[in-house]
């Protein structure tokens, strides 16, 4: 992403299921300073802060976040469907 994030926005993140990688969503996070690295940015999703990092795909809108999801896993629909 190009666009400067700031503090309090909210954005979007495709996450994988933690317990079964087989399985990601779009997911809604808050910018936020980070509580433990003092100028630095994080994601705050799931009660949990993540420091912010070129790993994380970050979209501006839901409709942005969607689309790439739909392109990495396609749909239901879709044959090949991974998500």
């Amino acid at each position: 992403m190009s666009e400067e994030i700031r503090p309090g926005e909210v954005v979007y993140l495709i996450i994988r299921n933690p317990h079964a990688q087989d399985v990601a969503h779009v997911q809604q996070a808050a910018v936020v300073e980070d509580p433990e690295r003092p100028n630095e940015l994080a994601l705050f999703v799931h009660e949990t802060y993540y420091p912010m990092s070129d790993e994380f795909a970050i979209f501006k809108t839901e409709e942005e976040a969607e689309e790439a999801y739909t392109d990495a896993f396609g749909t239901p629909d879709i044959g090949g469907y991974n998500g």
